[in-house]
């Protein structure tokens, strides 16, 4: 069984220690705004968006071309959507 407090966790320190200011930023911003209303398989969904690595999280969210191939689900949605000078 899955422990959400630890994952929550672990999802927000990843979010915030990126390697690069920008990706902490907006990945930082990104989860905050979502964290507390995430459903479980959502929560694991964004662990797995924040396993990428910060040039292909870049262009997937400013529609640029990617070397990977991401899965079309609520969190990847949410994160090209989101909008985050208004955060």
């Amino acid at each position: 069984m899955i422990n959400i407090d630890e994952l929550k966790k672990k999802i927000i320190y990843r979010s915030n220690y990126r390697g690069t200011k920008e990706m902490d930023n907006l990945l930082g911003a990104f989860t905050k705004k979502y964290i507390n209303i995430l459903n479980e398989n959502d929560l694991l969904d964004l662990e797995k968006l924040l396993n990428v690595d910060d040039s292909n999280l870049y262009n997937f969210y400013n529609g640029l071309k990617t070397t990977i191939d991401f899965e079309n689900n609520n969190i990847n949605q949410l994160y090209k959507n989101f909008d985050y000078l208004k955060k």
